[in-house]
């Protein structure tokens, strides 16, 4: 196949936007995949900010990239993403050149905690205000369960209404695919 599949699309535009020093954001942690391959992009300078509110999460991605002896590029908040304006220090704002968002549920963990619509778009919207020009936020969507399904609609809404004066919006999804598989929301800062 020669059109990238979904996780392979996002890292493709995660590695576009961010460089060796920069700081970026895992805004839901969960298994810290998305963790180590952004403190990886970003280097013995650089710095991640993660955020999950689940113990198991945090727990596991610090295991992740205590393995890889990068932890110390990485700060994650037992929090929700909601919050992150008010928890990544002032001095980075007007320094963060990309965020990821996994939506849905952790996999193999509860599955009624879910992210929501209203802490997601808090997020954008914080991100958005703190994030350097031509910084990048992607959203990978998980839809197949009632939440995201809902998650999902109230993103979409939300996205297409971003002014276009703001940021550039991209879907990219596969639409033809039974089980509905996750697609991505990229969001620009212009």
């Amino acid at each position: 196949m020669k059109l990238d599949r979904i996780l392979p699309f996002a890292k493709k535009l995660l590695e576009n936007a961010v460089t060796s020093r920069d700081v970026v954001v895992d805004a839901t942690v969960g298994n810290g995949h998305d963790t180590l391959f952004l403190a990886n992009l970003v280097g013995e300078n650089g710095k991640v900010y993660g955020f999950d509110v689940q113990e198991d999460a945090i727990r596991t991605s610090r295991e992740r990239l205590t393995q890889h002896g990068i932890a110390d590029r990485v700060t994650i908040f037992h929090a929700g993403h909601e919050l992150l304006s008010n928890l990544i220090p002032v001095e980075q704002h007007g320094k963060i050149s990309a965020a990821i968002f996994n939506l849905g549920y952790l996999p193999g963990s509860d599955k009624s905690i879910v992210t929501k619509p209203k802490t997601t778009i808090s997020a954008i919207e914080q991100l958005l205000e703190i994030m350097t020009p031509e910084g990048v936020i992607i959203l990978v969507i998980y839809h197949g369960h009632d939440e995201g399904a809902l998650e999902r609609d109230a993103l979409l809404s939300y996205c297409q209404e971003i002014d276009q004066k703001k940021a550039h919006v991209l879907q990219y999804r596969f639409m033809n695919q039974q089980n509905n598989p996750p697609f991505i929301v990229a969001i620009e800062k212009r």
